[in-house]
C-alpha cells in the first residue's frame, strides 16, 4: 500500500503527536476520496498521498504534510475550508485553501480523474481564454508564495507527481503541460533552492517536449557509461585517499549531469561548433564535510593534486546566492588531462542546496535556533511578489514580469554605497536604474560600470558596481528604451513603468510620436502599403489608433511589418533547415518542380517580401517583388509566374542607405552592430559630403528575412550621429 512508505518516513523523523496528525489527515484523506480513480486508473487518493511522500522524504513539517494529502479535497470532494479547519486548525486551512486557489482556475492540470472530460482547444477564443484563466492561476499561485512559500512546495511536488503520470493525458495536454513545467515551475524550484525538484522536473518535461532529442541524449550517455564510471570512481579514490591521510571525515561521490543540463551544454557546444564528444564533464565529484573550516581545506588538497582550470572557481560559501546556495566550485585538470569539477560544502549545506526553503522548514521544525537565519533577508524577492501584485493589474502582464525578472538566472551588482542589487541575467545599467527608483530610471542620462562610462545597453555581469547620472531637470524616458532591438531594457517591470509614463502623456503627443515611428518603420523597409491599410492589417480602426499604440509604448514598432502587404504578404515561417535542398533560393514555383530560380539584382527581395516570379528564355525564373519598376513582364503577362517562398536557410541581400553626420569611428560602429545581429556584409561604400559634415554609407548585408532586416535597421538608426536608415531597390 503507497501509504505504508509514507508512514514510515514520518516515523523517522516526527515525533508522536505530529506523526498522529498526520494519520489522521490520511485517513481523512482516503475517506474523501474513496470511489475515485484518475486517467491512469490508480485510486486518485494515490496522487496526495504521492506528493506527501516526495514532501516527507524532504523532512517537511507536519503542518504541510498534511495540508498535501488534503490539498484536492475542497476542490473533488466537497469538503469546507470550515471543516479542514475545525479538524487540522487554521494553519493547514490556510495552505490547502491557498492550493485550491490556484488548482480551481489551473486548466491545464485540472481534469485529472476519469470521469473529466478530455482536455480540447476549439479554435482562438478558446485558446486565449485557457491562457488567461493560465495567467491568473500563475498569479493566484506566486501571491500565495508570497505569504507562505510551504504552498508552492506542495505544488511543486503536485506538479513533479503529475509529471510523471502525463502518460494518461493526450498528446497536447501533455505537451501544454509540459511546456509550463519547464517555464515556470522548474525555474520556480531553481528560484526556491530546490535544485532536486528543478532537474526531476526538467527531465520529465524534456521527456514530452522533445522525445527524439531526449531518446538522442539518452542513448550518447549510455554510449560510454561505463567508460566513465570506471574513470570517476578511480579519480574519487585518489581524492578520498588523500583526505583520509589528512585526518578528513568526507564523503566523496560522483554526480551525474542529468539529461536536460546536458542536451543544454550540448546547444552550447553546437553554437562553437564542437560535438558531444567535446563534452568531458559529464560527471562532477562532490565532497561533504561538517565545517567550512574543512571544506578549504579540501580546496587545498584538490588543488595540490590536481591542476587547477583558470577562471573556473567560485565561492559561494563566503558569498551564497539569493536562493541560499552555498557550495565552493572548482574545475582541475584531472588524470589523463581531463576537467572534472569539484564540489565541496557541509552536510547541511547539501542539504539546503538539494531541498531549499524545504530544509528551511524541516530545521525550523526540529527547533534549530538557526532556522530562521538570513531566511528572511534571502527570501526578500518573495515580497517583490506582492509589490507587483498592487501594481501590475494584467494577470498576463503580471505572469510577464515575473518570469523576465524572478525566474531567470540572476546577477549580482552594487550600487556605489554598496548595496546589492539582484537583478536578471543580461540587465543593463537602465534596468538598475529603474529597480534603484521610478524617477531614477525616468530621467537616467548615462551610466559607469566600474568606473567607466558604458552605454545605456550595456549587459552587467555579477559584481559591478554600477553609477547612474540623472538629468537636472525631469526629462522623461526615451521610446526607443521599449524597442526590444536596441537591447536597453531586460525587466519587464522597468518596461511597464516606461510605457505607464507615456500612457500618462497627452494623446495628441502620443500620435505625433507614433506617427513618426511608424513612418521611420515605413522609409526603413520601402513599402508601398498605405498608413491606413497597414492599421487595417493590424487590427486597428484607423491610422490614427495605430500611431497612438506606437506613441504609448502599447506596440512596438517591430510589429508594424506584419501589416504591410508588400512585404509579408501570406508567406510561411522560415524554417532552420531547407525542405529542399534543391530550392538555391528558398523559392518555390507552383505548379512547376525543380525551376531553377534566382533572386532578381534590381530589388533584392528578402524572405518574407510579397514576390512574382518572371520566367526568363534561358535563366530560368527571377523573383522579383511585385512593386519592381523594372519588372519587364508588366508588358509580357504571360511570363509572369506565381511563386512562394520555401522553407530555406538561405540569407538574402539587402542594401541599406545610411545618412549620418561624419565621426571618427562612424563605420566601426556600423559594422559592430552588423557582426552583432550576425548578419553579413558583401559590401561598403562610404561617400562624405565635407562641406556639411554630412556622410552616406551603403551596406549590402545578407539577413535571414524581413524580421532580421526590421531589426537590424533599428539597431543601426540607434547609432549616435545617424540620422535615417532606408532599404534601396524596393520600390
Amino acid at each position: 500500500m503507497p501509504a505504508t512508505t509514507l508512514l514510515t518516513k514520518i516515523d523517522s523523523y516526527l515525533g508522536e503527536d505530529r506523526a498522529d496528525f498526520v494519520r489522521r489527515a490520511l485517513e481523512f484523506a482516503t475517506e474523501a476520496h474513496a470511489g475515485q480513480s484518475r486517467l491512469s486508473g490508480e485510486p486518485y487518493v494515490e496522487h496526495p498521498i504521492a506528493t506527501a511522500e516526495f514532501l516527507a522524504e524532504r523532512r517537511m513539517d507536519a503542518t504541510t504534510l498534511v495540508a498535501a494529502l488534503l490539498h484536492d479535497v475542497i476542490e473533488d470532494c466537497d469538503v469546507t475550508r470550515e471543516q479542514i479547519e475545525e479538524q487540522f486548525g487554521d494553519d493547514v486551512a490556510k495552505l490547502v485553501d491557498g492550493v485550491t486557489k490556484m488548482n480551481s482556475m489551473d486548466v491545464l492540470t485540472r481534469g485529472d480523474r476519469a470521469n473529466t472530460t478530455a482536455f480540447t482547444i476549439n479554435g482562438d477564443s478558446e485558446l486565449d481564454e485557457r491562457a488567461a484563466r493560465q495567467a491568473a492561476s500563475m498569479r493566484k499561485m506566486l501571491v500565495a508564495m508570497a505569504e507562505d512559500v510551504r504552498v508552492v512546495l506542495i505544488k511543486l511536488a503536485d506538479r513533479l507527481h503529475n509529471m510523471r503520470t502525463l502518460d494518461a493525458h493526450v498528446p497536447e495536454r501533455r505537451v501544454a503541460i509540459a511546456r509550463e513545467t519547464l517555464e515556470i515551475y522548474a525555474p520556480l524550484a531553481h528560484r526556491l533552492g530546490a535544485w532536486d525538484l528543478k532537474w526531476r522536473l526538467e527531465d520529465e518535461a524534456f521527456r514530452y517536449l522533445q522525445p527524439r532529442e531526449y531518446r538522442s541524449v539518452y542513448r550518447l550517455i549510455n554510449r560510454k557509461r561505463a567508460e566513465r564510471e570506471e574513470y570517476t570512481e578511480r579519480v574519487m579514490k585518489i581524492l578520498q585517499d588523500a583526505l583520509d591521510e589528512h585526518d578528513i571525515q568526507a564523503e566523496v561521490y560522483g554526480r551525474p549531469k542529468h539529461l536536460y543540463s546536458i542536451y543544454q551544454k550540448m546547444q552550447r557546444y553546437a553554437e562553437q561548433g564542437r560535438q558531444f564528444n567535446d563534452i568531458q564533464d559529464l560527471t562532477a565529484l562532490r565532497v561533504l564535510v561538517s565545517t567550512e573550516e574543512e571544506c578549504y581545506r579540501v580546496l587545498w588538497i584538490a588543488h595540490s593534486l590536481w591542476r587547477p582550470v583558470p577562471g573556473q572557481f567560485d565561492d559561494y560559501i563566503a558569498s551564497p546566492k539569493q536562493n541560499m546556495y552555498q557550495s565552493i566550485h572548482t574545475s582541475v585538470m584531472c588524470e589523463e588531462n581531463a576537467p572534472v569539477e569539484v564540489q565541496i560544502r557541509t552536510r547541511r549545506m547539501h542539504d539546503l542546496a538539494e531541498n531549499g526553503v524545504a530544509s528551511h522548514w524541516a530545521y525550523k521544525e526540529e527547533g534549530d535556533p538557526n532556522a530562521d537565519d538570513d531566511f528572511e533577508q534571502r527570501m526578500s524577492w518573495l515580497r517583490q511578489l506582492l509589490d507587483w501584485q498592487r501594481e501590475l493589474e494584467g494577470d498576463s502582464e503580471y505572469l510577464d514580469t515575473v518570469r523576465t525578472d524572478i525566474l531567470r538566472d540572476q546577477v549580482y551588482v552594487y550600487t556605489p554605497m554598496g548595496e546589492i542589487k539582484e537583478l536578471p541575467s543580461g540587465s543593463t545599467p537602465l534596468d538598475f536604474a529603474y529597480r534603484v527608483h521610478t524617477d531614477l530610471g525616468h530621467d537616467t542620462v548615462d551610466a559607469s560600470v566600474n568606473g567607466q562610462p558604458v552605454p545605456l545597453n550595456t549587459a552587467l555581469k555579477n559584481g559591478d558596481t554600477v553609477e547612474i547620472r540623472k538629468s537636472r531637470a525631469p526629462r522623461g524616458p526615451s521610446m526607443d528604451w521599449l524597442n526590444p532591438d536596441l537591447g536597453y531594457l531586460v525587466t519587464a517591470s522597468a518596461r511597464e513603468k516606461v510605457r505607464a509614463w507615456f500612457r500618462r502623456q497627452r494623446r495628441e503627443e502620443n500620435v505625433q510620436r507614433g506617427r513618426d515611428l511608424l513612418r521611420r518603420q515605413i522609409r526603413h523597409l520601402r513599402s508601398t502599403t498605405p498608413e491606413e491599410e497597414i492599421a487595417t492589417n493590424l487590427g486597428f480602426e484607423s491610422a490614427e489608433e495605430l500611431a497612438e499604440a506606437l506613441g504609448s509604448g502599447t506596440m512596438q514598432p517591430g510589429e508594424v511589418v506584419r501589416g504591410m502587404v508588400d512585404i509579408t504578404g501570406e508567406t510561411p515561417e522560415l524554417q532552420p533547415e531547407a525542405a529542399d535542398e534543391g530550392l538555391r533560393d528558398g523559392v518555390v514555383v507552383l505548379g512547376l518542380d525543380q525551376m531553377v530560380t534566382r533572386l532578381a539584382r534590381c530589388c533584392s527581395p528578402v524572405y518574407g517580401d510579397s514576390i512574382i516570379g518572371y520566367r526568363t528564355r534561358e535563366r530560368g525564373v527571377t523573383i522579383h517583388l511585385q512593386t519592381c519598376p523594372n519588372l519587364r513582364a508588366r508588358d509580357e503577362p504571360e511570363r509572369l509566374i506565381e511563386v512562394a517562398w520555401g522553407h530555406s536557410a538561405t540569407r538574402y541581400p539587402s542594401r541599406l542607405q545610411i545618412d549620418a553626420w561624419d565621426r571618427v569611428g562612424l563605420l566601426r560602429d556600423l559594422t559592430a552592430v552588423v557582426s552583432q545581429e550576425k548578419a553579413n556584409i558583401h559590401r561598403i561604400h562610404s561617400s562624405e559630403q565635407q562641406a556639411y559634415g554630412r556622410s552616406t554609407v551603403e551596406l549590402t548585408v545578407y539577413t535571414s528575412g524581413v524580421d532580421q532586416l526590421t531589426r537590424l535597421c533599428a539597431r543601426l538608426e540607434a547609432v549616435p550621429g545617424v540620422q535615417s536608415v532606408q532599404r534601396q531597390g524596393a520600390g
